[in-house]
């Protein structure tokens, strides 16, 4: 990947700061995009530290001008997208009879509609230079019901489907566009799911009442799980793989 531009979106924590150093670590040039501006500062300041090439970017990738902007931004100052990472996410929890048409809103904005602007404003300068990849980071309650999640489920379910067909409408051009479903993951989104120190062990375990199965290999995944199989998807090694989704849970989903 040396010298390549990745375009990473989520990147202020979490599994979007873990690709951004996979990537960075295998030579690509960066682009660290959050909407949250001293987080992405944070991260691409962590990896230039490191020696590697990372640079800020600040966008709401909910908003048609903002997702837009923020690619131009990057290819005039850095050079042609090579790398899409869709790893930008939000949860809102709640009974889905009960739950706010804003939280509805607001998790499809982020989780869906900002999967579509980004692969369009990038996908759109892809094609003339017949070369690309990119990976939107879903879950795997995007094929799984989960209580209390129908939103978040529902949103990752609809990026999941833009991404494949996306993939089968530019493949012609030699770009390749593939899912990741990570399991529970040691985030910060997965802590605000917590309401003890009884988290960790209470996911790894299930919830019968829930009817959520456990993890069957005893452990929560990491940021860097999650990272490695992004980035074995964009590299060259996964030349031949499009419209694929990689399920990265530890067997929660019973491979489902």
């Amino acid at each position: 990947m040396r010298g390549k531009i990745a375009v990473v979106t989520g990147a202020a924590g979490g599994i979007g700061a873990a690709v951004a150093r996979a990537l960075a670590a295998d030579g690509a040039v960066v682009a660290a995009v959050d909407r949250d501006a001293a987080g992405a500062r944070t991260t691409a300041d962590k990896l230039v530290a490191d020696g590697l090439a990372a640079h800020a970017f600040v966008a709401d990738v909910s908003r048609e001008a903002e997702a837009e902007a923020v690619v131009a931004a990057v290819e005039e100052q850095l050079g042609p997208v090579h790398y899409l990472v869709n790893a930008a996410g939000v949860l809102r929890l709640g009974e889905a009879g009960d739950f706010s048409e804003q939280d509805w809103l607001e998790t499809f904005a982020v989780n869906s509609t900002g999967v579509f602007l980004m692969s369009r404003a990038v996908v759109r300068r892809m094609v003339p230079r017949g070369a690309g990849a990119l990976v939107t980071v879903a879950s795997n309650a995007a094929g799984t019901a989960r209580t209390q999640m129908s939103a978040y489920a529902a949103s990752k379910a609809a990026a999941l489907m833009f991404t494949k067909c996306l993939g089968l409408e530019v493949a012609r051009h030699g770009i390749r566009c593939n899912v990741v479903a990570p399991g529970s993951t040691d985030t910060p989104m997965l802590h605000s799911m917590w309401s003890d120190e009884t988290g960790p062990a209470r996911t790894i375990e299930g919830s019968p009442e829930a009817y959520k199965a456990g993890i069957p290999l005893r452990k929560l995944a990491s940021p860097t799980d999650i990272a490695d199989a992004v980035h074995f998807l964009l590299s060259d090694r996964a030349g031949h793989i499009t419209l694929q989704h990689l399920t990265v849970d530890g067997g929660a989903t019973l491979g489902v």
